[in-house]
């Protein structure tokens, strides 16, 4: 089933390819059923989060009317980046099957030294902290 799955996912690629983005394809798998697919469309859209893996987990979430994907799995060409794993992971997708490593920018490479920006953490770290304390205390008791 895995290879399946992975061949839809390599045809969303070449739809990528077709308007001049990076060949990457994704497609959420629940139960057996394809629920949503998606190709980087960062090029098409000019818009830096349009990467395969985001477009197939906001489809999946809207036909499924929530946020919560932890019963789906996620095909994927290439090794998400760390922004796509943030989705993923903030999805509770629990499966995560991709084609090849992402030496420059995939999550789990061990290459992934591609940091170019300058953190700075503790700017009025208490108000912060407070604000979000303040939230979860009143949603969860």
């Amino acid at each position: 089933m895995m290879k399946k799955y992975m061949k839809i996912a390599l045809k969303e690629a070449m739809k990528a390819e077709k308007h001049g983005d990076v060949p990457i394809g994704a497609v959420i798998v629940r139960n057996s059923k394809i629920i949503a697919k998606g190709h980087n469309k960062k090029e098409k859209k000019q818009m830096v989060t349009r990467h395969a893996e985001i477009e197939a987990v906001e489809k999946a979430c809207k036909k499924l009317k929530t946020w919560h994907l932890e019963d789906c799995e996620i095909y994927t060409t290439v090794e998400p980046c760390v922004m796509c794993y943030g989705a993923i992971e903030q999805a509770r997708i629990k499966k995560i099957i991709y084609g090849v490593e992402n030496d420059k920018f995939g999550y789990f490479s061990k290459n992934n030294d591609y940091n170019n920006s300058k953190i700075q953490s503790g700017v009025l770290r208490d108000d912060c902290k407070k604000i979000i304390q303040k939230f979860f205390l009143k949603k969860r008791g």
